[in-house]
């Protein structure tokens, strides 16, 4: 396998960079810097959703005749990559998960409706997975939809629903029927969140901050039409999807932003001996450590993104990525902490506005110390669920013992 790029591909490269200099304002880069998960600010998101959509940029992986790129999977992850090193807020939702299953699953009318909403932002997705007694074990869900004609008519909830209190849209799985096997009888149905009958309660995080809530389900209709694919399908739809949010975006260009950030920190945070954090030598070994396991995940998902049959199937490698990627992760927001010293133990959660309003009285941005270390405790605490979401990194492992072992 050849690591250097094309000629081509370093011209795609310088152009993205002129692209992010050219267009990315002051207050959307410190929305990207300031992120305590995955989630960004949703009025930052839509506006560089905006500036995206007019360039032709906002979906890098769909076809062009439906608004996307048709890149390469090297244009694609030089993108990304530039885009972390830029500081250039991530995709809504339904542009990186539910748009994929459109294009793979959904009817022509589907596609016609909701893409070109997604690409303009008209359109805000949330995704309805889990339920409070169905996590991991997603096929065990129970809320029911029931054949009312031409709707179907639900009632139960979904809970860990990142972004319902702001989104418009949900893309839901269902139980449309009872079967031997619980994996069949599920459908895949796209629900308009202004519908009488759903409630949205908060569910406030442990940073402060409201992203996720519980959504509530009573006698909600919901058209037919907005099944995709056949009733019965969702489950395919739901692994389809899934191995988008598991494995569909590199983890290493992420990390090594992060780790470049931790070390131009450690730079200016003083030791505790004295002197600055990076003369530590026992710090800077673990931070040495740490980019050499994220440089070996970078080897793998090349790898992946190649074809490699070394790396199994794309489910396989992408549970492999999604469990090194996400633990890499949470050791990161260790050595953050670390480095924050005491400020790491100031609770500020105004100093990031990851996914909704602070739920403390506090101005957003105003933060006592380093804005650095404001923000460690933040992604320490929201960074915990990286190895639950998408699939337990405990039902990865068992993934990877049947699909890469054979066991």
């Amino acid at each position: 396998m050849d690591l250097a790029w094309s000629e081509d591909e370093l011209a795609f490269r310088d152009e993205v960079r002129r692209f992010f200099d050219a267009n990315l304002t002051d207050e959307l880069r410190e929305a990207g810097r300031r992120m305590t998960s995955v989630y960004v600010d949703h009025d930052a998101s839509l506006a560089w959703l905006k500036v995206l959509d007019r360039r032709g940029w906002a979906a890098p992986s769909w076809p062009v005749e439906h608004g996307g790129c048709a890149w390469s999977v090297a244009q694609r992850y030089l993108f990304g990559r530039e885009r972390l090193a830029a500081g250039a807020p991530p995709a809504p939702l339904g542009i990186q998960m539910c748009g994929p299953a459109l294009l793979r699953y959904g009817s022509e009318a589907q596609k016609a409706f909701f893409l070109p909403r997604m690409l303009n932002g008209e359109h805000f997705w949330c995704q309805g997975y889990s339920e409070p007694n169905s996590g991991s074990d997603l096929a065990s869900l129970q809320m029911r939809a029931e054949d009312a004609g031409d709707d179907l008519l639900l009632n139960g909830s979904k809970i860990w629903v990142t972004h319902a209190n702001i989104a418009n849209w949900m893309f839901c799985l269902v139980r449309t029927e009872k079967r031997e096997k619980p994996q069949q009888g599920i459908s895949f149905v796209l629900i308009d969140m202004a519908t009488p009958g759903i409630s949205v309660r908060p569910i406030i995080a442990p940073s402060g901050e409201h992203i996720q809530n519980q959504v509530f389900f009573d006698n909600v209709r919901v058209p037919k039409a907005q099944i995709v694919g056949t009733p019965g399908q969702g489950w395919s739809v739901a692994k389809y999807l899934l191995e988008h949010e598991r494995g569909g975006v590199a983890y290493a260009p992420e990390l090594q932003v992060r780790l470049d950030r931790l070390a131009a920190f450690a730079d200016e945070a003083p030791g505790d001996a004295g002197g600055r954090l990076s003369d530590d030598a026992g710090f800077m070994r673990r931070l040495a450590a740490a980019r050499i396991r994220v440089q070996a995940l970078e080897v793998y998902e090349f790898r992946a993104m190649s074809g490699d049959a070394h790396c199994g199937t794309p489910a396989l490698s992408s549970s492999v990525m999604k469990v090194l990627g996400t633990e890499l992760s949470q050791h990161l927001t260790e050595l953050a902490l670390e480095a924050a010293g005491h400020y790491g133990i100031a609770y500020q959660p105004q100093a990031g506005r990851a996914g909704g309003p602070v739920v403390v009285p506090h101005t957003p941005g105003e933060v006592v110390g380093p804005e650095f270390a404001a923000i460690a405790p933040l992604h320490y605490l929201n960074d915990r669920a990286g190895t639950i979401y998408a699939g337990s990194n405990e039902i990865q492992r068992n993934v990877i013992a049947k699909l890469g072992l054979g066991l």
